[in-house]
């Protein structure tokens, strides 16, 4: 019996296959090339991408040709291959794979087109990024009348996640808030009528009062929301010429954080300087004494007290003496604060070994005011080098103060600042035993002047604000004395920012050669090495 004639062109189809694997790892480099530069991870010229596509598609052309080649040059060991145990085994593994990947479409596609079916939707995100904030739905709880949102939308920019916002925003409002969207394209009078100029912005109105969010941002809804709350401008000025922290955000002491955050909500934020102006802005209502280093005069002074008795208000921040220059200097400031208000600037140093850091006082409770609702329960108030207050009752029926937070009794106030052999210890007698207060609240019931005192000025710099509760407190502070109770804890929450930084020099170079080379190199060599060792075993 003749046996089945030889195929003379199959010692020539293992060409095919080299080819087709140069051309297997050619596709996985260059595709693994332009997905890095997709990310931003390196950038090409427009020639040098164009041609990376190209020899994408050359590879891929490549890769079919040479299968293409072993296929015809040798059909029995394709015709094996597909009929064989490993075929078996592979169409097998096929199936499983499309089970499990159809299973996995299925539960996505009926979990997002039904959010609410678990209850409230799960959010596994660091900053709760898909969750609306506490603070925004405050917002939406506080809107005394129904908010409109009109966005304005081309087809040239995606608007499903801007849909997605606004619908959270909606359904979290109790039927104060809906919107609608218009294509400023196809109705440009609309865009017009509502001084809309761009694409991507959304209108909001409340009766007659409009606001314009720049981007379908969470943090920038709320802004706009807060100032429909509260439509008036309201005057904050920072004190300058002693030394205090500026709003430069270059500088090492800055409130440049604290000046944006209250410009979010609707304040102006300007310096004044008493000593070269002698005269307080009219549109003032808040004036910053942010940490001083060296006494105001008593004609500054004079003009604060003018100030707060016509129904102005100070927030004080004043850092220890022995942080700062004042010496042995008469303080017109605190002689103020104690005769008129009660409250005392203690000459000490708050030493809190409940804290980590000695030198850094932490909160361990709080009482009930405006300022503390809803904050201190759940966030702590670090003040870093802070003096401790005191109380004093005065005459005057009309001043009522109230310590806002105060340290643990694992705390004192030192007063003698020569550290000795032993390192700072407690002296019975000498020092004041804690709990401290770290700052207070005044109020004149019959003027409506306001004074907020805290012994430190470091817990609202820039390096410090979003530590725990800080920001939130110096803002709180800061409402409450320009008698915006209604603005407390409304303050929005930054989100945090995503951006992937490729590492450079070495760390790029080596983590381009593991990503591009040899994991896929891996892969290959394991894949050949399997296959060779099959063929041998027949």
């Amino acid at each position: 019996m003749a046996g089945k004639k030889k195929n003379s062109n199959a010692q020539y189809a293992f060409i095919g296959l080299i080819v087709a694997l140069i051309a297997c790892v050619a596709t996985g480099l260059i595709g693994s090339a332009n997905v890095l530069t997709g990310l931003g991870m390196f950038t090409l010229p427009e020639e040098q991408n164009e041609g990376l596509k190209l020899a994408f598609q050359i590879s891929i052309g490549l890769l079919i040709l040479g299968l293409a080649t072993y296929a015809i040059l040798s059909p029995d060991s394709v015709r094996r291959f597909l009929t064989g145990r490993q075929a078996r085994y592979g169409s097998n593994s096929l199936i499983l794979t499309l089970a499990f990947v159809g299973i996995l479409f299925a539960a996505n596609y009926i979990v997002y087109n039904n959010p609410d079916l678990f209850g409230s939707p799960w959010d596994f995100t660091e900053d709760k990024s898909n969750t609306l904030a506490p603070e925004t739905l405050q917002i939406l709880n506080t809107l005394p009348d129904k908010v409109t949102a009109i966005a304005f939308y081309s087809g040239n920019i995606n608007s499903v996640p801007a849909e997605e916002l606004l619908q959270k925003f909606k359904e979290n409002s109790s039927g104060k808030f809906d919107y609608t969207f218009v294509n400023p394209d196809t109705d440009p009078i609309a865009a017009r009528n509502a001084g809309i100029t761009g694409d991507g912005k959304i209108l909001l109105q409340m009766g007659e009062t409009k606001e314009i969010a720049s981007t379908a941002s969470e943090a920038e809804l709320a802004r706009a929301m807060i100032r429909l709350i509260s439509p008036e401008a309201r005057g904050v000025y920072f004190l300058q010429a002693h030394g205090e922290a500026t709003l430069n955000p270059a500088d090492e002491r800055s409130y440049s954080v604290a000046q944006s955050t209250l410009e979010s909500k609707n304040y102006v934020v300007n310096t004044l300087n008493l000593l070269t102006d002698n005269a307080i802005p009219e549109d003032a209502e808040v004036i910053v004494i942010a940490g001083p280093q060296k006494p105001l005069t008593q004609a500054e002074v004079n003009l604060l007290k003018k100030f707060v008795d016509e129904g102005g208000a100070l927030v004080v921040m004043q850092d220890p003496s022995v942080l700062t220059e004042f010496g042995t200097s008469r303080d017109p400031l605190a002689e103020y604060l104690e005769k008129d208000w009660g409250i005392i600037l203690n000459n000490d140093l708050i030493f809190d070994f409940s804290s980590q850091q000695p030198l850094v006082a932490i909160s361990d409770g709080a009482n009930v005011h405006p300022i503390t609702q809803n904050l201190t329960a759940s966030y702590a108030i670090y003040m870093p080098n802070a003096r401790s207050l005191t109380t004093i009752p005065l005459d005057s029926l009309d001043i009522v103060t109230t310590p806002l937070i105060y340290t643990s009794p694992n705390s004192w106030g030192e007063k003698s600042l020569e550290e000795s052999a032993e390192g700072y210890q407690y002296d019975d007698g000498l020092d004041t035993p804690g709990p401290l207060n770290m700052a207070v609240a005044g109020e004149n019931l019959t003027t409506k002047g306001r004074v907020l005192v805290t012994g430190s000025s470091l817990f609202a710099l820039d390096v410090n604000f979003d530590v725990y509760g800080n920001g939130n407190f110096f803002i709180n502070s800061v409402d409450w004395a320009a008698e915006q109770e209604d603005l407390i804890n409304l303050t929005t929450r930054p989100q945090t920012q995503r951006i992937f930084l490729p590492p450079q020099g070495w760390r790029f170079l080596l983590l381009a050669v593991v990503s591009i080379i040899v994991i896929p190199g891996m892969v290959v060599f394991f894949g050949v090495s399997s296959w060779i060792s099959r063929r041998r075993r027949g």
